[in-house]
């Protein structure tokens, strides 16, 4: 059920899903608040989140902070976690100019890329 009270991005990151969402394999650091980075690997990304790797337990509503190489970190909120597997809503949409870039380099390195 939708909460009106929310943001009209938390809806749309969390309920719309009306970006586009690119299938990859992007090798980046995730860091939960209060714990250490760890490797992980971006399955998907879009301008208002990712999905990755994240063999610890995360809970909905944690914050944390996604850090691709060459990129600064980017904030993010937890939305679900799942067999190791972890979903984020960025606090701050992708620039398309940033997210277009990220999907050219890893493409071009050779990255799975399969929009969807």
């Amino acid at each position: 059920m939708i909460q009106h009270s929310q943001d009209p991005y938390t809806l749309a990151a969390q309920e719309d899903r009306c970006a586009p969402r690119a299938k990859l394999s992007i090798p980046g650091q995730l860091r939960a608040s209060g714990g250490r980075a760890f490797q992980t690997v971006i399955h998907d990304l879009s301008v208002s989140g990712f999905s990755a790797a994240a063999l610890n337990r995360m809970h909905e509503g944690q914050l944390c902070w996604l850090t691709l190489p060459g990129l600064e970190s980017l904030q993010a909120q937890v939305v679900w976690w799942e067999n190791s597997m972890v979903g984020c809503a960025f606090s701050e949409l992708l620039g398309s100019i940033v997210h277009d870039n990220i999907l050219a380099r890893y493409t071009s390195e050779g990255a799975a890329y399969r929009p969807y």
